[in-house]
């Protein structure tokens, strides 16, 4: 069945090379077309499309696709742009757009867009994950895999594994796999890729699970410019519905454009000795600086023992915030972790893994 497209473009020879292209396709029905988006938002009822191609560089157009979405429930709808713009597709996101696509587009295309968006799950903007840590060796890494398989496999949605520890990252190793591409291969082309051109660096790891490796070698890390990743998160945010962004240690210009546009920072720490409460303290502090940062930056301790309310308390006391996820000691897990055999199977009858799961459905709710 082909679909019923309902065209909105203000310019009108862009309008007319759309509806020319999509009308040499048995796949498409040109129902109507408008300039402007106000124009169509009530005519449109009458020829029950299931497709909208609407134009959101145009600013009326993408403030009314919270409209289009309640009108027409039923509807696909993809934003129109002629140059990716991370802000304007995750604008289009919030108002409900099923995603967006680059013009000039032909029949094919447009397929494709719908079949990478139909399976990436809601229609919701993504959930922009981060995991920091003040020092290394903190289990942020093993934590970030392990959540990325749950939140996967509880919700049956897209879920996107970015390690950019650029110098160190382990993830590769964690799940026992050999990716042909790299962040560094992303963020290098990212200025010529599209969603549906981005989506074959994603490495497949297991059921809705995909991971962008880090580097081969620790000196192409300085190959990858902080602002260039960022705009491989955001739109890495169009493809999958999580995207969980494994960071390197400590403080630079990469980890804090990544933080800034993440909607959750997950401070990890491992309790070892008494500094490591010092070092996220100072952390906090720096992140509780920022405007939104007491709202979205949350405290994640591993290795915890004794696992008691008790010692919760102990800690955020000599913290100063609140001690949000309190995750115990469990050697079994970290030997699952070593061997690469995480994506084989988890032992779920574990309190660590229990605990994991809790925090794993805290995430899912919030989304």
């Amino acid at each position: 069945m082909a679909y019923r497209v309902i065209v909105i473009e203000d310019d009108p020879n862009i309008l007319d090379e759309i509806v020319g292209t999509l009308r040499k396709s048995a796949d498409f029905d040109v129902a109507s077309t408008y300039h402007h988006a106000h124009s169509a938002i009530n005519p449109a009822g009458m020829f029950h499309p299931n497709l909208f191609l609407i134009n959101v560089e145009d600013e009326e157009s993408i403030d009314m696709l919270p409209d289009f979405v309640e009108k027409f429930p039923g509807a696909y709808i993809l934003g129109t742009m002629s140059q990716w713009d991370p802000l304007i597709a995750q604008k289009a996101s919030e108002g409900g757009a099923t995603g967006c696509i680059l013009k000039p587009f032909t029949p094919k295309d447009i397929l494709e867009y719908l079949q990478l968006y139909s399976v990436r799950g809601e229609h919701k903007p993504a959930k922009l994950i981060s995991f920091f840590s003040p020092k290394g060796r903190a289990g942020r890494t093993t934590l970030a895999a392990i959540l990325s398989l749950l939140i996967a496999e509880k919700t049956g949605e897209r879920v996107a594994l970015i390690d950019a520890d650029l110098q160190f990252g382990d993830l590769p190793i964690f799940f026992d796999v050999e990716p042909k591409r790299t962040v560094v291969d992303a963020a290098q082309d990212i200025k010529l890729l599209t969603p549906v051109s981005l989506a074959p660096y994603f490495f497949p790891i297991k059921d809705g699970v995909y991971l962008l490796s880090s580097p081969e070698r620790p000196e192409y890390a300085e190959l990858v410019a902080p602002d260039s990743l960022v705009e491989v998160v955001m739109m890495a945010g169009s493809i999958f519905r999580y995207v969980l962004i494994d960071l390197p240690a400590g403080f630079n210009p990469l980890t804090l454009n990544v933080c800034r546009i993440s909607n959750v920072v997950f401070v990890t720490t491992m309790i070892n000795s008494g500094f490591e409460v010092k070092h996220t303290k100072k952390t906090m502090d720096m992140f509780a600086s920022q405007d939104d940062g007491r709202r979205k930056v949350h405290t994640v301790f591993t290795r915890v023992n004794p696992f008691t309310e008790e010692n919760r308390q102990k800690i955020a006391d000599q913290l100063g915030y609140p001690v949000e996820v309190m995750i115990p000691n469990e050697y079994r897990m970290i030997s699952v972790a070593n061997s690469g055999r995480l994506a084989k199977g988890l032992p779920m009858d574990t309190l660590l893994m229990k605990s994991i799961s809790e925090m794993a459905d805290k995430i899912i709710a919030a989304s």
